[in-house]
């Protein structure tokens, strides 16, 4: 954890001297002004750090809860004024190239050091207001996937997917209320949770996580853990999951009522803490009926070498499609199964959600929170 502290500090503090740089010199900040400043930018820069301090020390229900809202929304406005700013910077620098290498003049064309800062900025709180509205918008998508394994007599499997929900302390009883109440219209018939589905340790969370017990499918409720269950503690992720009505899959897997093979295993940002499961997933989904479909909760979007081939669909979240846009492409780098349904070399399909709540910041840009229903029915595959 103390490794993810120095690169979060590393990443974070060049982004705040950045914004430093970019505020000095629009503005030709003189010395005290730069030094209130520097103090201002030092303290949102460890904003974040102090919420989960304070959260530890028991005031999750008021001064953390408020801290978190200033810190990860000071941390969407920074990310989208940055990506901004950094477009001007770039189309100031090509121009400054231009001038040099041309005997034309370009002048007229350089944005004034001053615009270059309110131009971003204006973009940013735009963006931000906009992106405040699509983080609350949920949508809900439909996939339907034919399979022979499934029972004829069966003509409709219906599987509801959520994932990285993050209750903590900025999700309140009426978003996790709304989210309940499209899963019931949704009518399931098996409810999947593919991680982060806590997110912290206020103590409301305990009766947020109780709404979903009003849930009781036909196939019941499912999940595993994901990196966030580790970082609240793994033994009071799982004691809360498990409480909300879900059966939690660590490296486990089982066959449903004879209908269907539901599997899961642990992250793997879990081997960085005691209580980590670690599983062979071939050995796990070897172990499974092969005439019966298998469904795979795994929270990464990654693919285990040859399991691909032991099972159907692999169910995924973990990467909120970047929730804040340009950072989609980030994430896409290191996540090339970013978001939506993909058909598989081994033969099997990988859905990743775009996420059902969010992180830090309660903002998404071009990356709608979702609720994913699919329906599993019987025929050969197309």
């Amino acid at each position: 954890m103390s490794k993810f502290i120095v690169i979060f500090l590393l990443v974070y503090g060049s982004m705040h001297l950045y914004a430093f740089w970019r505020t000095r010199s629009a503005f030709n900040l003189t010395l005290y002004p730069a030094i209130g400043l520097a103090a201002f930018l030092s303290f949102m820069m460890a904003s974040p750090l102090l919420t989960r301090l304070l959260e530890r020390g028991g005031y999750g229900d008021g001064a953390a809860a408020i801290m978190a809202w200033i810190a990860f929304t000071w941390m969407g406005v920074l990310f989208l004024f940055i990506s901004s700013s950094l477009v001007v910077d770039l189309y100031r620098l090509l121009l400054t190239i231009l001038i040099n290498l041309t005997t034309g003049d370009l002048t007229r064309f350089m944005v004034p050091k001053a615009l270059s800062f309110y131009l971003p900025l204006s973009l940013t709180l735009l963006a931000a207001i906009y992106g405040s509205f699509e983080a609350r918008n949920i949508v809900v998508e439909h996939v339907e996937i034919k399979s022979h394994k499934l029972p004829k007599d069966i003509k409709k499997l219906r599987v509801v997917q959520i994932s990285d929900l993050h209750i903590g302390l900025l999700l309140k009883d009426g978003r996790v209320s709304k989210i309940v109440d499209i899963i019931k219209a949704m009518e399931p018939d098996i409810l999947v949770s593919t991680g982060d589905f806590v997110d912290g340790k206020a103590r409301e969370l305990d009766e947020l996580a109780l709404v979903f017990q009003q849930l009781n499918l036909k196939y019941g409720k499912y999940a595993v853990p994901g990196n966030h269950e580790y970082y609240a503690g793994i033994d009071y992720s799982l004691k809360l999951t498990r409480d909300a009505g879900f059966v939690v899959l660590r490296g486990a897997g089982a066959t449903v009522s004879g209908v269907i093979n539901i599997a899961g295993v642990d992250d793997v940002a879990g081997k960085a803490f005691d209580g980590y499961k670690s599983t062979d997933e071939k050995t796990l989904l070897s172990g499974l009926p092969r005439d019966k479909f298998t469904l795979f909760l795994k929270h990464r979007s990654h693919i285990g070498e040859g399991s691909d081939r032991l099972f159907d669909l692999q169910l995924s979240g973990h990467t909120h499609k970047g929730q804040i846009f340009p950072f989609t492409y980030v994430v896409g780098y290191f996540f090339p199964h970013l978001s939506g349904l993909e058909d598989l070399s081994g033969g099997g399909k990988i859905y990743t959600s775009r996420g059902t709540g969010t992180w830090g910041p309660q903002i998404r840009v071009l990356s709608p929170p979702e609720v994913t229903v699919i329906d599993l029915v019987y025929g050969e595959k197309e």
